[in-house]
Formats: C-alpha cells, structure tokens, sequence
C-alpha cells in the first residue's frame, strides 16, 4: 500500500504587507535592506485573535474540495505548528471540531519549519501501515505572535499562513521516500528559549536567531536529506522535476539548489512574497505552483524542511 496526495490547499491571512509599509510602521529598516538580504518583499500578518487553527480550517476545506471529499472522510488529521492556539487541546483537535469531523486520530507534530515535512512523513507511516486510509496533514503558523517587532533582523523575516494537503492510501506509488533527522546539540541558533509557569512566562518569548550559522547549517542538511531521499528510492537526483525547499529565504534556496547541481528555474519559490511561514512554507509553496500549473501529474518533486531543533528532512514524491 502507498499514499498520494489527492488535494492541496493554502491561505495567508489579511492583505499583503510590503518592507516599506514595516519601516512606515516604525521598523528601522527598507526594502532594498530586506530584499537584497533575503529576497522577501511581502508577507501577510493575523489579526489580533486569529490563530493557527483559523488559518488551518481555511487551507484544510481548500484541500478537501481539491480532493473531492468531506471532513467526514478523514480519519487522520495531523496538524505541524509551532504557534499553536493552546498548551492544550493541541491545534489538531481544534481543527477538527471546527471541521465538524468526529472520531479521528487527531495530535500535533512541533518540529518548527520541519514541521509539515514531519507530518507527511508521520502519515505515509500511518497509511503505509493500513489502518488508516485518509489523512489531513496541514503546516500552519502564526509567527507575528511570537516576534520581537524591535529586532529587525528577525521580525522582517517571518509571515503567517497555512497550506494543507489531503493524503490518501492508494495501490500506485505516491511518496517515493522520505527521510527525518534532528540534531538537538544545535537548539540555542534557533529557538523561543521562554516558557510559562504558574501563569507566568519565564525567560524570552520571543524568537532568536543566529542568522549566519542558521544558513549553513540548512544548506548543508537540505543537501544531504535530499540525496539520502533519492538513495533510499533508487532514483538520480536528475530525474526531480521540482525541488520545493522550506521558504527562509532566497540565498538559502539558491545555494541549496546549487549544491544539488538542480538548476534554479527547477526551484519553486515563493518566500517573496510571503516570508517565512516556518511549517506552512512548503505546504504554501506547493499549492501555489500547482495552482499555476507549473506543477502537474506525473512530475517527480521534492519537499524538504529545516528547522529549529535543529530539525531536517525531505521527502521524495510522484505527483
């Protein structure tokens, strides 16, 4: 038994907001500053009181009309965030009563901008194992509630959105391989190093980042996951069609595409024009090219995703 994606769908909250409506909000920075750094031009923000699973309801019924089933029809939902809407219920089961759908497994996976990458892979699992046969899988963040809006070399960054995908069991070869990795010695590059107790947040609750070690390290990783993928599947990296790396930013996903000798018109992108979406990124970018029919049955993708953590993994698929 395989798995295949059957539906795909995305959502980005409120209107896009460009660099220079950042520096107008008193961000001491420009668009020629961030887009030259990191290829970033918009990303869209949530409203005070919009959470993961509010976005996550809108990318999971896109997803579920693409795939011509209901709600009701799902019986594994896994939800990647790292801003999810409590400590508990996780986001997951938030999602599913606002779906209306009863009696799924329903859990989170928190490996940050790994996240859904972790999830499709966490699913295959379950649909590869035969007892489940229909799974919801969505990436989704609110990243602008956990951002230090001072620092501008991290709030400039990252956006809000979420991209879901319905996964079903199937007797033809979906998802080729997959392969996850994480290595925790690596936690303090990129982290929210707070947390709350007795009701009070302890340490800092902001996001922080260590922008240059961060790079490397991904681009190292994004190499290897993708090479370890073709290994397992007894393919050439050759026959990819497209290689849809997690959105940081433009130089991560140009030396990326360069180490793997892919040339970039092979490269989906679209951290221009919504930033940095952690978990929903790849999800985001997935939909985006399928919409515009750059992406069509029968081609040879790869999805791949690197985190805080530090988490990594990729995953090798036939559309």
């Amino acid at each position: 038994m395989y798995s295949q994606i059957t539906g795909i769908g995305s959502y980005l909250p409120g209107p896009p907001i460009g660099n220079d409506e950042l520096a107008r909000r008193g961000i001491d920075t420009s668009d020629e500053w961030i887009a030259s750094r990191t290829g970033i031009r918009f990303r869209h923000l949530a409203e005070n009181g919009e959470t993961s699973s509010d976005l996550a309801l809108h990318a999971s019924r896109q997803a579920l009309a693409a795939a011509g089933c209901a709600a009701v029809d799902v019986d594994l939902i896994i939800v990647a965030t790292s801003t999810p809407d409590f400590i508990f219920p996780s986001t997951a089961c938030l999602l599913q009563a606002k779906l209306g759908n009863q009696g799924a497994t329903a859990f989170d996976v928190q490996a940050v901008c790994s996240g859904f990458v972790y999830a499709l892979t966490v699913a295959d699992k379950f649909i590869r194992s035969g007892s489940h046969r229909r799974a919801l899988v969505v990436g989704a963040e609110v990243f602008s509630h956990i951002l230090d809006w001072s620092d501008r070399t991290t709030c400039v960054l990252f956006g809000d959105g979420a991209g879901a995908v319905v996964l079903e069991a199937s007797d033809k070869p979906g998802i080729l391989a997959s392969t996850l990795h994480a290595d925790g010695a690596h936690h303090a590059i990129l982290s929210v190093p707070g947390s709350v107790c007795k009701g009070v947040v302890t340490g800092d609750p902001f996001l922080r980042m260590d922008g240059q070690a961060v790079f490397k390290f991904a681009v190292r990783v994004l190499a290897e996951a993708a090479d370890e993928c073709c290994r397992i599947a007894e393919v050439s990296p050759s026959t990819i069609d497209w290689l849809i790396p997690h959105q940081a930013n433009i130089r991560i996903l140009e030396a990326t595409a360069r180490k793997m000798r892919i040339p970039l018109d092979k490269v989906v992108i679209s951290v221009d024009r919504h930033g940095n979406t952690s978990a929903a990124s790849v999800p985001l970018a997935l939909d985006e090219a399928v919409r515009a029919g750059r992406i069509r049955s029968g081609q040879r993708i790869m999805l791949e995703g690197v985190g805080g953590g530090f988490t990594w993994g990729a995953v090798l698929l036939d559309f």
